[in-house]
Parts: C-alpha cells; structure tokens; sequence
C-alpha cells in the first residue's frame, strides 16, 4: 500500500485526521501484514484445537509467554502427515493475516508437522536437491521395467506385511514368477547397511541365479520410519543396480529418495506386484481364444480337404488297373505277332520244301540255278514281308507305350508339368499349405528345381 493512502499522523496539528470504518482500517492492516509477512516459520504448541464439519482447522498456537490464533484450510490441511491433538509441538508455515470480521491477528497455515520430523523434512529436502542435481533422478538414466520376469529379487523385511503382500499378488496374477527373498531391516540403525548390501549381493549373483529384477520394499510409517529409504548410500546403491528397481515404500502418499532414484516407484508394495506381473486369467483367455480358433480352422481345413479327396477319388481312376489292362493287351498282341511270325516261317519253310523237291526232282543246273534265283527273291520277300510285320507290330506296340505313358505320372511330367513338395517331402496341393519364406521342390521331366516362395496369391473362388 502507498503511504498517501494510509491517515494522516494525529500529531500533526494542521492536518485534518482522515476518518476510517473498522472495516477500512482492519482490510488495511492485513494488506500491511501480508504485505510484510508473506512467509514465516513458526514453532509452538497445540492448544484449543478445534476441527468442524467443514474441514478446516482452528488452533492457538503457544510458547511459554505468548499466544498465536491459527487457521489451516481444508485444501492445505489434508497434506498433513500426521493427526495434530493439543499439546503438540509443531512447526507451521504459512503468513501472518488479519481476520476482518472480527479484527483478530492470525497465522494462515499452509504446511504442518510435528517437531521431531523438521530436521528429517530439512534433511530430505537438501538431499533431493542435491541428488537431483546430480541427475539421479533424471528419467533417461533410468531402465525400463517390464510387465513381465520370470525371476524376481525382494529387498525387504521378512516379517512385514510388505512381503506378505507381495507375495499374495504374485500368487493371484501369476504364479511360476520365482521370487528370491534378500531379508533386510527396513527401519532401525543396521537398516541402511543391510539395504545396500542386499542390492549389491542381487547384482552379483544376478547371472548365477538368472535375476532379472528387483523390488525395495516396506510399509508405510512416520518420516523417520521410512529414513532408512531416504538415506544417502541407498539413493546410490540404487542408482548404481545393473538391475532394474522397482521401489514401493510406504503408502502411496509417501514420498521417498528411494522413489526418485529408483528405475520405477510403486505406490504400496502390493501395486509394485501388480506391475511387475501379467494376469494369467489373460492368458487363459487368449489361450481358450485361439483354441476355439485353431480347432475352427482345422476342422473347415479338413472338411475342405475330404471333399476334394472324395471327387478326386471319384475322377480318378487307379493307375495299378490302367496298366494291369495295358499289361494284359501287350500280352495279346505279343501272342498275335509271334503265331503270325510262326505262321508266316511255316508257310515260306513249306514252299522251300516244295521247292528242294523239284529241284532234286529238276537236276539240271540250269534249273538249279533258276531256283536259286527263284529261292533268293523268296527269301528277299519272305524278309521284306518279315520286316514289314515287324514294323507294323513295333508301331502298333508304340501306340500303345504312348497310350500307357498318358495315364503314367512320369508322362504328365514329360509334358511340362511338375510336382511340388514342402520342406517335408509332402505335395503340395493348395496355395494355402506354403508360407513366404518357405522352401519348396519342383519334380520336373528331367531333375528338380528348389525354389523359396516370395509371395502367395489365393483363389478367392
């Protein structure tokens, strides 16, 4: 406030004095206070605490002389850590302020806590300060914790409920996860030695044991409870674990140094499980799923495949019975060419007999020669008629080697098609039966061609 608006000092005789309404002047003694007062710390004791319906807090705040009146709002009061009751000995932030309506001086709290945790809060503050500074608690130095481990480390009290709790989430959501128990104080003079010494062992026998994680762990509790997670040396054994930590401290409004350096900060031991850990029920939802889909498939692939094997039956007719029937007309007409070579040998024997007769009979030598002659253009005939049939029969014995290799799978071949087989030597029918980047072999007429599939097209029809 400017000094022109305040009133004139009554001791100056020829100034008039400027006449205020008890509200004027009270509206301008508290801009004055607040103005000059806008932060204070105060120390003292809880006296005539009154705390009503509407959530706000009223308190005379004492030393041995002298007296403050107090207010806390409900906004700022529920960040208060602790239950304040009279007699109390407290330290509260806040302002010095006026309450108009009835002119009285007062104290606005904004924080409050109990003597004996205001060197613990100075201390933890200075540390987060200084170890942020540092860039512990900076998140691109942090590792990634998964949702999922097979093997799990516990830092924490074997007797708390902090384990217990643990514990039971693990063995709802998924019990084949192992958990490895590395028992420590939580709280006490030997509590921050045993904590670091337990982080230190986990990293060493990570490999041996296949660890993949850790959790820090203990109940909630008052500040100093909790120091031995806001402790210097555990900050650091922390931030130095090749392991991921997760850290699940207290109850979730509990903030530990712990909680900013470690990889991931849980806010009750059994939410730190909850993260760690997949819900089999998902799984055995996923797996009942692709059962169902998998038996549906199969079942249509089969029906598809019988039909096709039922009209292929029908279609085909069996290639042992083709060449049992070519084998049995091969026969016959094998019978037929060599009556009709024996035949045709009989009948030309015959006429030489004839003819020997007559020549012995003719003994003359013309004639002898005559039936020479006559006797070589017989056999040339015989030979040619010979030869003829033969090559009648061969023909015909072809046309039926070509009619035999139609139905034969090694004729198919020979007129360009082929046969393809999987990795497993089983034929390939359907585009369905390979998968991109799979090997196939192709039989052809003459050797084989092996091939990787690039790409499959379907026949929608």
């Amino acid at each position: 406030m400017r000094q022109s608006e305040f009133p004139a000092s009554t001791t100056d005789a020829d100034a008039p004095a400027k006449l205020l309404t008890v509200s004027s002047l009270n509206r301008m003694a508290r801009s004055i206070l607040e103005s000059n007062f806008p932060a204070v710390i105060v120390e003292g004791e809880i006296s005539n605490l009154a705390m009503p319906a509407s959530g706000h807090w009223y308190l005379t705040l004492k030393d041995k002389s002298a007296q403050i009146r107090c207010a806390m709002f409900r906004g700022n009061n529920r960040s208060v850590r602790f239950k304040p009751a009279n007699g109390n000995q407290i330290i509260v932030r806040g302002r010095l302020s006026i309450y108009e309506g009835r002119g009285d001086y007062q104290l606005i709290a904004d924080s409050m806590e109990e003597v004996g945790d205001g060197a613990l809060r100075r201390a933890f503050e200075e540390l987060k300060a200084r170890l942020q500074a540092e860039g512990l608690f900076d998140q691109e130095n942090k590792q990634q914790v998964l949702s999922h481990y097979d093997h799990i480390g516990v830092v924490t009290s074997p007797t708390g409920a902090a384990l217990q709790d643990i514990l039971s989430v693990f063995r709802r959501r998924f019990p084949a996860i192992r958990i490895t128990l590395f028992p420590v104080a939580v709280q006490g003079g030997d509590a921050v030695e045993q904590i670091v010494s337990a982080i230190e062992s986990a990293n060493r026998v990570r490999h041996k044991l296949d660890l993949q994680a850790l959790i820090v762990s203990r109940g909630g509790g008052s500040l100093e409870d909790l120091q031995a997670f806001n402790e210097e040396r555990v900050a650091r054994a922390i931030y130095a674990s090749e392991l991921p930590i997760t850290s699940a401290v207290g109850h979730e409004i509990d903030f530990t140094i712990a909680d900013f350096v470690a990889d991931l900060r849980a806010p009750t031991p059994s939410s730190a499980a909850e993260l760690m850990s997949p819900d089999q029920e998902d799984y055995f939802q996923l797996l009942t799923a692709y059962q169902l889909q998998f038996r549906s498939a199969i079942g249509q692939t089969l029906r598809q495949a019988q039909q096709v094997l039922a009209w292929l039956i029908k279609q085909l007719k069996h290639p042992d019975r083709r060449l049992q029937e070519q084998a049995q007309n091969l026969d016959r007409l094998e019978n037929r060419l060599r009556l009709a070579i024996t035949h045709g040998l009989s009948r030309q024997r015959s006429d030489l007999n004839e003819l020997a007769r007559s020549l012995l009979a003719h003994s003359p030598a013309q004639r002898l020669q005559q039936l020479k002659i006559q006797m070589d253009n017989v056999m040339k005939s015989l030979r040619q008629a010979a030869t003829a049939l033969i090559k009648t029969r061969v023909a015909k014995l072809g046309e039926l080697s070509r009619s035999l290799n139609t139905v034969s799978p090694l004729g198919t071949l020979g007129r360009g098609y082929s046969i393809t087989f999987d990795d497993s030597a089983k034929v390939i029918r359907r585009s369905d039966d390979v998968e991109i980047g799979s090997t196939i072999l192709s039989r052809v007429n003459r050797g084989q061609i092996i091939s990787v599939v690039e790409s499959v097209e379907n026949d929608e029809k």
